[in-house]
């Protein structure tokens, strides 16, 4: 579920908010768009145009060490957005692979591997996205982040934690209504 991702991202990134509190925003604003990144490729070749599951891991090194060196507000910003975009891409692996239904018709391929030149293959420990155990993580994710956060960003994490119940509740429902061409 994009909002697990997003709640990965912020719970990766609430102890530097709590300890940096001036790079909260940032921080926060980072997370969410790094946690939901990789899933612009929902149009293309999902799970490949732009999941780096192992790149990712030197880009995000490569951010968390210019924002160790050079600490500001785009530095950090940066380095939660990569970081997020890469745990994104590298915990597509623990779910089901891409397709709109898995439980009908399950495939091997969760997350491409750019460096290998294949898929991995999905491990399924969250059964599909939008599964009871998804919006459990989620909800259970959110939690270091409604502590760390305040204001607007704490309302967006709850509302977050609600999208998150809805889409589980009806999920399996709203593979007969999405088009033919998004899969």
């Amino acid at each position: 579920m994009a909002t697990t991702h997003v709640f990965v991202g912020l719970a990766l990134v609430a102890p530097a908010a709590v300890a940096v509190p001036e790079l909260a925003t940032p921080l926060a604003l980072g997370a969410v768009v790094g946690g939901l990144l990789p899933d612009v490729d929902l149009v293309l070749t999902h799970r490949k145009t732009f999941h780096f599951p192992v790149f990712g891991l030197l880009a995000a090194g490569l951010a968390v060490g210019l924002a160790a060196v050079a600490p500001s507000a785009m530095t950090a910003g940066i380095a939660a957005c990569v970081v997020s975009a890469w745990v994104h891409a590298a915990s597509d692996a623990l779910g089901g692979g891409p397709e709109m239904d898995p439980w009908r018709n399950p495939s091997d391929r969760a997350v491409y591997d750019h460096v290998r030149g294949a898929w991995i293959r999905p491990r399924r420990l969250i059964r599909y996205d939008g599964a009871p155990e998804d919006a459990l993580l989620a909800t259970v994710l959110a939690v270091p982040a409604l502590v760390a956060f305040s204001g607007p960003v704490r309302w967006l994490i709850a509302a977050g934690v609600g999208v998150s119940l809805a889409y589980a509740l009806f999920r399996r429902r709203l593979v007969e209504w999405v088009p033919d061409w998004i899969e």
